[in-house]
């Protein structure tokens, strides 16, 4: 059995764990969906020296799990940048992946509560996301933190424009 999890903050010498799981779970999750080529350009436009520009960015904030020395999911917040007009500071949850393996067993959970309570550290009134229309699981799961549809996005993936909902939190 594996160790329970712990979290912490990212560096930027996570850049490389936090692409393996990215590009995993996207493709687990989502890959199916896609052309071939499509895909490639997709993971294409996520590169190292991206990743780790992004962890060095004092805006963005990334919080990490782990057990047994390995990245299980991640949480990523920075600058609210959908199509949506805010009613005041707002964050936007940019991503929460994690290892198919930990569906389930609470990590996700966690990496909420850190996203809540460091989105009311930095005195955001809003928490907007997007998420694919027909990923019903992760549906519910933003709205037991009372998430509600607000809009909707074309989030590209390739040339294939996915039609993604905006949901958005009031704090």
């Amino acid at each position: 059995m594996a160790a329970a999890p712990t979290y912490r903050g990212a560096t930027a010498a996570d850049a490389d764990a936090i692409h393996r799981l990215f590009v995993a779970s996207f493709t687990d999750t989502f890959g199916h969906l896609y052309r071939p080529e499509d895909l490639t350009a997709f993971v294409a436009g996520f590169t190292r020296d991206g990743w780790e520009r992004e962890l060095r960015d004092p805006a963005m904030r990334f919080r990490l799990a782990e057990a047994d020395g390995r990245l299980l999911g991640y949480a990523k917040i920075g600058p609210q940048t959908l199509p949506f007009e805010p009613r005041g500071p707002a964050l936007e949850l940019r991503q929460l992946y994690l290892d198919r393996d930990w569906h389930g067993q609470g990590v996700a959970q966690q990496l909420m509560r850190w996203v809540l309570d460091e989105a009311m550290r930095m005195r955001a009134e809003e928490v907007f996301l997007s998420v694919y229309i027909d990923n019903e699981r992760a549906k519910r799961f933003y709205a037991r933190y009372g998430f509600e549809r607000v809009g909707r996005y074309d989030f590209m993936v390739g040339q294939h424009a996915d039609e993604d909902i905006i949901m958005r939190l009031a704090l």
